[in-house]
């Protein structure tokens, strides 16, 4: 299709790993044990955690949708991939705008979600008799849907600023399914501004999540180094006993 003198692209090609087509039906064979064999784990996992009353905690919690966040991820890639093993000529376009989305949806859910369950394992270490009152049910719906609207809102804004790229050859892409980096690219226009809006919206996501763990070691810092040291001092000195006998104890010292 073409605009003016530039042809408009209406199709990505995914190069693959290999040219050669023995080589990829190998990776073919492998990808699909390894997803045989994975996949259903994940789904066990959820499946135990849902029926075991005694994993109702709120790791196991966590835990149950960090596996589903998992399958979900490796089923955006994994099934369109083993596809275009066994394909000579490897199109996508539509599917990989959706690919990007649900790849950006939920790989920044998940970083969400492992910041949440280091909070959750600092309240369970540091602070044992809170642990039932912070990580109550209600909170940990809470910050699961927290997460999930964190990630939707990421992946919104990538998806919005590569829909507004024009894009008129050439559509090759080295990959084995769509990436930003290399999708963005393509674009026949000066992509410095989104690249920028780009690198910001993820720079903020990782920023964001390094500073919540931040938060945790900072913390656990205070409880476990100075807390420690300055409790003794505060609940000593408030004992009038304790505070004769150390003033005595030092006096002694001084005369010696």
């Amino acid at each position: 299709m073409e605009r003016g003198n530039s042809t408009v692209v209406t199709e990505f090609i995914l190069l693959g790993l290999t040219q050669s087509q023995d080589a990829e039906l190998l990776v073919f064979v492998l990808v699909s044990l390894f997803y045989v064999v994975i996949l259903p784990g994940n789904f066990l996992i959820i499946l135990t955690i849902k029926s075991d009353p005694g994993l109702a905690a709120p790791l196991y919690f966590f835990l149950g949708n960090l596996a589903l966040l998992d399958a979900s991820y490796s089923f955006i890639v994994v099934p369109r991939m083993l596809v275009d093993f066994l394909s000579e000529k490897k199109v996508i376009y539509r599917g990989c705008i959706t690919q990007l989305f649900f790849l950006h949806f939920l790989g920044a859910g998940e970083m969400f979600l492992l910041v949440v369950m280091a909070f959750d394992r600092y309240i369970n270490i540091c602070r044992p008799l809170h642990y039932a009152t912070v990580m109550s049910p209600r909170v940990c719906y809470a910050l699961l849907l927290a997460l999930w609207l964190g990630g939707f809102a990421h992946s919104i804004v990538q998806v919005a600023l590569i829909l507004h790229l024009p894009f008129c050859g050439p559509n090759q892409l080295d990959k084995v399914f769509c990436d930003v980096p290399q999708v963005i690219k393509l674009a026949c226009t000066d992509i410095f501004v989104v690249e920028l809006l780009m690198v910001s919206n993820s720079g903020l996501l990782t920023l964001l999540c390094f500073l919540g763990l931040l938060a945790d070691k900072v913390v656990s810092l205070f409880h476990t180094v100075i807390f420690p040291l300055l409790n003794p001092v505060i609940y000593t000195l408030r004992n009038q006993e304790v505070k004769a006998s150390m003033i005595k104890l030092l006096s002694q010292y001084v005369v010696c």
